[in-house]
């Protein structure tokens, strides 16, 4: 059996419109003949995060101005808003959420789901403006947690 040539793609992302001046951040993907890598960024100061999302739950609508983040969806498809788009991420699924663009991420099923995080920018927990909270946190449109 001939092993598969090493190569570089990008991965495949979602049809995501960004404004013109945010850079969307593709994920690299290597081939190799033992199987693959993907790689979500390379020499950038980051913060990385895996987020649990309980069933039935959901983060708050929200904008973050001073990140940008990719997230990975890791176990169950996960309900995901990006600006006025919706959809149901599947397992694998590479999203883009540019800095300053509307997002939400919520569980509809039955198991508890997660996602990689890979925030880039400057990352403070107070970057956040939320928008909708189920949870009566902060009031809406006003920063912090």
């Amino acid at each position: 059996m001939t092993p598969p040539e090493t190569s570089s793609t990008p991965a495949s992302t979602c049809d995501i419109r960004t404004p013109a001046d945010t850079p969307v951040h593709d994920v690299l993907v290597e081939q190799r003949p033992w199987g693959a890598f993907e790689q979500f960024c390379l020499n950038e100061p980051v913060t990385v995060k895996i987020i649990t999302v309980q069933p039935g739950c959901r983060l708050s609508l929200q904008r973050h101005d001073h990140r940008a983040e990719t997230w990975r969806v890791l176990d169950v498809p996960l309900d995901v808003q990006v600006g006025e788009r919706s959809w149901s991420a599947q397992a694998g699924e590479t999203v883009h959420v540019p800095a300053g663009t509307n997002h939400r991420l919520g569980n509809s099923g039955a198991r508890t789901g997660r996602i990689l995080e890979v925030a880039r920018g400057a990352f403070d927990e107070d970057d956040i403006v939320r928008l909708d909270d189920d949870y009566a946190r902060t009031p809406v449109g006003s920063s912090h947690r």
